[in-house]
C-alpha cells in the first residue's frame, strides 16, 4: 500500500467533520489524491447498519450486539473502501475508526477494551492508521452545537452525559498509550487555529507520502 491513512476521532459535537473537510480541501490543493469516508457507513452495506445503530427507535440494542454491528460496518467499509484507495495511492480521511469502539461501547459501555480491539482488529485485517487525531472537547459545548445544528439527535448522542464524559475520557486514555500515532488537539477553539494545529500534526505523515511518491 502506497498510501496514508489518518482518523479523525473525538466526542460527538467536537467538529471532526468540519475540520476533516478542512483538511481534504487543504491536502487537494496542494495536489494529494484524497478519499474522504465515514464510519459507521462509507459503503451500501455499512450506510444501512449506520442507520439501525443511530436510530433511536432501537433503543433496545445491547451493547455486545452493537459492538458487532459496528465491527460488521468497518469490515465492509475496510474492504470495500479503505484499502481500495490505500492500494491506489490516495490520502484517505475517515471520520471515526477502531477507537470510537474502545471508547464507546469500551470506556463508554464498559466492556472489555481488549475484547473490542481483537474483534475489530479481525475486521479492520489489522490495518491501524498512521495518524489518530483526537479532538479534545468537553460534552456541554459539544450538545450546544448539535442542538444549535438544528437536526434530530441520534441514539448515541443521545446518552446522558456521563456516558460521554466516560468516552472522552476514553479518547485520551487511549492517546496516552501510543503517542507516536496519536495527537490529541484542543477543539474548543475557534476552527482556524484547530486547522492549524490539524495541518502540523499531519505534516510529518503528508511529507513522507509526498518523498515517497516523489521516488516512484
Amino acid at each position: 500500500m502506497t498510501g496514508k491513512f489518518i482518523v479523525f476521532e473525538g466526542i460527538d459535537g467536537s467538529g471532526k467533520t468540519t475540520q476533516l473537510k478542512l483538511l481534504a480541501e487543504h491536502l487537494t490543493g496542494r495536489g494529494f489524491p484524497v478519499r474522504v469516508t465515514r464510519e459507521p457507513g462509507g459503503t451500501r452495506v455499512g450506510e444501512q447498519i449506520r442507520e439501525l445503530l443511530l436510530n433511536p427507535q432501537y433503543s433496545e440494542l445491547v451493547p455486545m450486539a452493537e459492538a458487532f454491528l459496528y465491527a460488521a460496518a468497518r469490515a465492509q467499509h475496510v474492504a470495500q473502501v479503505i484499502l481500495p484507495a490505500l492500494t491506489e495511492g490516495k490520502v484517505v480521511l475517515c471520520d471515526r475508526f477502531i477507537d470510537s469502539s474502545l471508547a464507546y461501547q469500551g470506556f463508554g459501555r464498559g466492556m472489555e477494551v481488549g475484547l473490542l480491539e481483537q474483534v475489530n482488529l479481525a475486521a479492520a485485517g489489522g490495518l491501524v492508521p498512521e495518524l489518530v487525531l483526537i479532538l479534545d472537547f468537553c460534552r456541554e459545548h459539544g450538545m450546544d452545537r448539535l442542538n444549535r445544528s438544528g437536526r434530530e439527535i441520534d441514539r448515541i448522542e443521545g446518552e446522558a452525559g456521563a456516558f460521554h464524559r466516560r468516552v472522552r475520557s476514553g479518547f485520551l486514555t487511549l492517546a496516552a498509550r501510543d503517542s507516536r500515532r496519536y495527537r490529541v488537539i484542543n477543539a474548543c477553539r475557534p476552527v482556524g487555529q484547530v486547522h492549524q494545529d490539524i495541518v502540523k500534526a499531519a505534516e510529518e505523515v503528508l511529507n513522507a507520502f509526498s518523498t515517497g511518491n516523489n521516488r516512484a
